[in-house]
């Protein structure tokens, strides 16, 4: 079981100014975004944004199929793609890589957020439907931000020598990861229920993103989450005009060049267009497109077309294409009846940059919303907060600085800096004298001056060293406790796999993450769930 308690985004220090910027609707990010976070603004934009370009039986015959690829698709997600068909009914998405396990434990709280701001949109607008939908990033093929998970301070690692789209990856060879993990979990009930679940999504599927949409499934099904994988030749037939206009017209890299060099006035730039935002992608490979001359080359391949070529490809077999990040959101956004994307402090700050790309292809931005931000604390770490005297506010202060304050507070009588001063007005003093006497001995007198002070600096290491070491118990303390919440120096949930958590708790642990991040549509803060 766990208590929450929120704090504000604000109180962490672990944001960067645009997104806080954003999420209070300054005045320096409204030009750029004019979307207000609240539930009349939510009806403001479905009575402006018709999502009239959508082909909705295309999209839902995609995801039915896409649903049949594995056996557990919950009646509420079959339900909520059928849904969809409608025109009253709108999606909110949140996207992710492919990461083994889930990756961080943010992977979870972005899927929770999305479904929770669904619910939360259903009680404001109840003639209407919301959909979550996690977009599995399987055309992604940076195999290395994905192939590992950190359980219990332990970095599981798939290694394979596969190449491209990452979604493709056989599944061949994770027995071993499983069974490295396994060790690491431990012989529970709890544990060994999940390294079952963990055998089934991967050993059972015979490619990454099966996997994953079954592990996703088992996770969240029962929310009526409804995945979708843009790695799909039907809906790759809705962006050629998208695809064309890019590769041949180089709209977008025009487009968000414009925004960015607005916002680089206050912001600096979080992704940088191509003139060509497109990969080409086959099996094994994913590499991108630029045009030679006359030409248009895959890089690092043997691979060209004329522009015909291309076009024919486009026209017959887009699925052979691949957005980058620049054009992802837009085929997002060109596909799904999306009103919402849900992210971190990145991703929002990213998607901010594609306003007037957005608006060149006639096509809906979507209000971007924060993801829940969430720091679980065990007993065990609460217990040395408290022992410690310190606030929850404390944890998240920089780690030498919290010791500092920390001998501080138990040796608040050492205060060299007002020694030094003293000394300084002290040697001025005679420094005054010899100067009158003799000039020549103001250099030494100064030098002398130095050293004395220098003296007094050296000093003060040796007591701050003596200090620590008198307190060296708890000053220990405080690391672990940093290194817990903080581990190598990164916030707890982009770092720890969700497997720590579920091998104690079990589903309840999921279960308690859908009931504890609700979603207010306006309060932003930074979660704590604290183990009773």
């Amino acid at each position: 079981m766990f208590q929450k308690q929120n704090i504000p985004l604000t109180d962490t220090g672990l944001f960067s100014s645009l997104f806080l910027d954003y999420i209070s609707q300054s005045a320096q990010v409204k030009p750029f975004y004019n979307e207000h976070i609240s539930s009349k603004d939510f009806s403001t934009y479905v009575d402006k944004n018709k999502f009239d370009y959508l082909n909705r039986s295309v999209l839902v015959k995609a995801l039915t199929n896409q649903s049949q690829l594995v056996s557990n698709t919950s009646n509420s997600s079959k339900a909520n793609i059928t849904l969809l068909e409608k025109s009253t009914t709108y999606s909110v998405t949140t996207g992710h890589q492919l990461c083994l396990f889930t990756g961080p434990l943010y992977f979870i709280y972005k899927i929770a957020s999305t479904i929770n701001l669904c619910k939360a949109l259903k009680v404001n607008f109840p003639d209407k439907d919301f959909v979550p939908v996690y977009w599995m990033a399987s055309e992604d093929h940076d195999f290395e931000e994905i192939n590992h998970a950190n359980v219990f301070g332990k970095k599981v690692i798939w290694n394979s020598t596969q190449r491209g789209a990452v979604g493709e990856f056989s599944t061949e060879g994770l027995q071993e990861v499983i069974a490295e993990l396994k060790t690491i979990l431990g012989d529970s009930e709890n544990s060994n229920e999940l390294i079952q679940l963990f055998e089934k999504a991967y050993l059972h599927h015979t490619n990454l993103a099966d996997a994953t949409r079954y592990l996703v499934n088992e996770l969240f099904g029962e929310y009526g989450i409804v995945i979708l994988d843009g790695n799909d030749a039907d809906l790759k037939q809705l962006f050629k005009e998208e695809f064309k206009k890019d590769i041949f017209e180089n709209t977008s890299v025009k487009q968000v060049n414009k925004t960015i060099d607005e916002l680089k006035q206050n912001y600096s730039a979080q992704v940088t267009p191509r003139d060509i935002n497109v990969f080409y992608k086959e099996k094994g490979l994913r590499e991108r497109i630029e045009k030679q001359g006359t030409d248009y080359v895959v890089l690092n391949t043997a691979i060209k077309f004329t522009e015909q070529e291309l076009e024919t490809i486009i026209e017959t077999t887009p699925e052979k294409l691949s957005p980058n990040v620049v054009l992802r959101p837009l085929y997002q956004q060109k596909i799904l009846p999306n009103i919402a994307y849900v992210g971190g402090p990145g991703e929002i700050a990213y998607w901010l940059e594609y306003k007037t790309l957005f608006d060149a292809f006639r096509i809906h931005l979507p209000i971007l919303m924060p993801r829940n931000f969430v720091m679980v604390l065990d007993k065990g770490t609460q217990n040395k907060i408290q022992k410690l005297n310190l606030t929850i506010e404390d944890v998240f202060k920089d780690g030498e600085d919290l010791v500092k304050a920390f001998i501080k507070t138990q040796h608040d009588d050492i205060n060299l800096e007002e020694a030094k001063a003293q000394l300084s007005k002290i040697y001025a003093s005679v420094i005054e004298t010899v100067a009158a006497i003799d000039k020549t001995l103001v250099g030494t007198t100064e030098a002398e001056k130095q050293k004395a002070i220098n003296g007094l600096a050296t000093l003060e290491q040796k007591i701050n060293r003596a200090l620590k070491q008198k307190s060296e118990t708890d000053i220990n303390q405080i690391w672990a406790m940093k290194e817990k919440l903080f581990p190598k120096n990164t916030p707890q949930e982009r770092y720890d796999n969700f497997s720590m958590y579920y091998s104690k708790n079990g589903k309840a642990f999921i279960e308690t993450i859908m009931k504890q991040l609700s979603y207010t549509l306006i309060d932003f803060n930074y979660t704590l769930l604290k183990e009773l």
